[in-house]
């Protein structure tokens, strides 16, 4: 049924299908229902611990996965936290939010992501079969990835971001779009939301480089999957598609914001994390959008908000979750994972056929 058969041979999965590695959504166990369906499974590691994450890769290897993609993000290298202080305006808002729960004075700003090269040494001790990188990627972290045999993959927005990305011995581009949830991938103009869509930017990423695309943003269904293997695309990646999976540690008022919120409310916002990222906005978002100063740099932004989300999603509080989604959200639907990627299957090969 496929015909392009480049991401199935060099991830060595059945169907061209990676799902998202979303971090702190994606676990061990929704890597490993993934794993067991013939796609290619994530887990978003970028906020992992060292023991932690080499846990986690044992477990899913015990587990009896052993073709699974592990991400990481790379601008995450430990540098000083010295002098990183929200602006008056922004303490004083989150400050509020504070003695409005009863939360206590505002957490001790901290770098929650990686170092980089520490986790990338864990991967490759490991030997994590697959590894991917958000936010752009060295050819020196390519090279230290594959020391073990994995293959590499990185996200792009633009198509200068892709021709960098193969230039630095990537494996596979992943082609993310302007309708994708969570993180934007830009690493040439890291800060500024990208604004091609994209069925506008598969194709003239497929004519630039010579590795396998893959077409990730808004793709929920079979339509999807197979207009971008039209486009030329080798595979898709599928985020928001899983968010309401039974396997996924998604709450269950994120799970409702999913099915009701429409394509054009969701936004694309510096205020959760300091980088442009789409989300269903709530109070939290619509508040801090409105202030004059500046944000706290990426990803002391995210750090600063740590005791709110954590009692949010206790108390399934939208006002203060961090909801990540695309703009397709409203065709997910809440299923097993094995029943999404079976629907998935039969469904693309009818429209193939």
């Amino acid at each position: 049924m496929w015909k392009d058969r480049r991401l199935l041979e060099i991830l060595r999965i059945n169907h061209p299908i990676i799902q998202a590695p979303m971090a702190g959504v994606t676990n061990v166990n929704s890597t490993v229902a993934t794993g067991y369906c013939g796609v290619l499974a994530s887990l978003g590691a970028a906020n992992f611990k060292l023991d932690v994450l080499r846990r986690s890769i044992r477990e899913i290897r015990d587990a009896g996965v052993s073709v699974f993609n592990v991400n990481l993000f790379t601008i995450s290298e430990k540098t000083s936290d010295e002098g990183i202080v929200p602006s008056p305006e922004l303490r004083n808002l989150v400050l509020g939010y504070h003695d409005e729960l009863n939360l206590g004075g505002l957490p001790e700003l901290e770098n929650i992501y990686g170092p980089t090269w520490d986790q990338l040494a864990v991967l490759v001790e490991e030997k994590v079969p697959v590894i991917s990188f958000h936010f752009g990627v060295s050819a020196n972290l390519v090279e230290f990835a594959k020391s073990n045999g994995a293959k590499v993959l990185c996200s792009a927005t633009t198509v200068k971001e892709a021709i960098e990305l193969e230039a630095a011995g990537v494996d596979v581009v992943i082609a993310q779009g302007f309708e994708a949830g969570g993180h934007r991938g830009s690493f040439l103009s890291p800060d500024l939301p990208p604004t091609v869509g994209l069925f506008a930017l598969v194709p003239q990423v497929v004519d630039s480089v010579s590795v396998p695309v893959v077409a990730a943003g808004g793709i929920m269904d079979a339509r999807g999957v197979t207009s971008a293997l039209q486009l030329g695309a080798s595979g898709v990646q599928m985020g928001t598609a899983f968010l309401t999976c039974d396997e996924f540690s998604v709450s269950q008022e994120w799970r409702k914001q999913l099915r009701e919120t429409h394509s054009e409310d969701t936004l694309i916002t510096r205020a959760i994390s300091g980088k442009p990222a789409r989300a269903i906005p709530n109070r939290y978002v619509t508040e801090l959008e409105v202030l004059d100063e500046s944000f706290l740099p990426y990803p002391y932004q995210y750090s600063l908000s740590s005791k709110l989300r954590a009692l949010a999603n206790k108390q399934e509080n939208r006002d203060f979750m961090v909801m990540w989604s695309g703009q397709g959200s409203r065709l997910g639907k809440c299923q097993s994972v094995s029943n999404l990627i079976q629907n998935l299957v039969e469904d693309c090969r009818v429209l193939l056929s």
